[in-house]
């Protein structure tokens, strides 16, 4: 592959991470608005449920794989799905979502502490944690945004904080499937397999949940079920978050690791936080102080900040 096309790869992958940071930042307006007639555990299992089905639509071919290689489908599935997105949504009805939000953004943290421990990958000289800082300042700014107060809330904040841990787990398992050459779209798919597998024990625990504003209470009353169902915003919401956020962004999200590099790419997420409140300012009206402004100029230079290569890393490239 000569240098152009490298190049031109490299755009590529970051035109995917792009795209799925974007829709990502979407996905908590969609999800606050399906929360008046759906349960938290409820969202999550029908929106990775049609994330599969729809996957099986766009791609309707079977991926063989190695035998072994589904223990990390599955260690996937349930690091990046079940227990990120599970323990996220559990621990904003213990903490404020700003609390949720700032703390989640660690993630790229854990991805390259995970990737240097376990695969070796030296992601973690001084540009990278400065970045990392000047980053996660400016995201608690987004958050916060002149609304709210930081309330440390030690059940909240310790799930939030446990989801974090389990995406850099769950980018460790994606950088070793990668590494196999596997179909990015067969692949996400069978993550979501496995992911959906490992919720069917909650939502028959949910079975049992009477209160209704509990995150994992799931009902089967068919008048509830069909008056929530008739909405065809809710349709639109749940197709939204899972063949789009869900389906597609996964898969693209697992391409653009697999071209530009797992920690690189994670380091995107701070932008998430950004793209909501802009998105919010649009859609639902919701204001943007000047310490939001401010706070999304920083966590991007701080996303530039943590590219940049350490100069004992450039010379032996000028030398070459």
């Amino acid at each position: 592959m000569t240098q152009k096309q490298e190049e031109s790869k490299k755009i590529w992958g970051y035109v995917l991470a792009a795209a799925s940071i974007f829709f990502w930042g979407i996905t908590f307006i969609c999800t606050k608005a399906l929360l008046t007639d759906f349960s938290s555990l409820e969202i999550l299992f029908f929106r990775f449920l049609a994330a599969y089905i729809g996957l099986w639509i766009i791609r309707p071919k079977w991926q063989k794989t190695e035998r072994r290689d589904n223990i990390l489908f599955a260690l996937a599935g349930l690091s990046g799905v079940v227990l990120y997105q599970f323990s996220e949504n559990i621990a904003i009805n213990f903490t404020n979502a700003s609390n949720v939000s700032v703390i989640v953004s660690i993630c790229p943290l854990f991805t390259a502490i995970i990737a240097q421990i376990f695969l070796k990958e030296n992601h973690l000289n001084l540009w990278f944690l400065l970045g990392f800082i000047i980053s996660i300042f400016g995201v608690a700014l987004v958050c916060f945004n002149g609304k709210a107060q930081l309330e440390l809330n030690p059940k909240g904040d310790l799930l939030a904080l446990f989801s974090a841990i389990c995406w850099g787990f769950y980018s460790l398992f994606v950088s070793i499937i990668n590494k196999k050459n596997y179909d990015p779209v067969c692949t996400t798919r069978k993550v979501f397999f496995f992911a959906v597998v490992f919720m069917l024990p909650l939502v028959l625990a949910g079975l049992g949940v009477k209160n209704p504003e509990s995150s994992m209470h799931v009902t089967v009353d068919a008048a509830i079920n069909a008056a929530r169902f008739s909405k065809p915003l809710n349709w639109f919401n749940l197709l939204f978050l899972g063949v789009i956020a869900s389906g597609l962004c996964f898969s693209a999200w697992n391409k653009a690791c697999e071209i530009v590099g797992t920690v690189k790419v994670s380091c995107g997420l701070y932008l998430i936080p950004v793209v909501t409140i802009v998105f919010a300012f649009f859609t639902l009206k919701e204001p943007i102080t000047w310490l939001g402004a401010l706070g999304s100029v920083i966590t991007i230079t701080g996303l530039f900040i943590s590219e940049k290569k350490p100069a004992e890393h450039e010379k032996p490239e000028e030398q070459e």
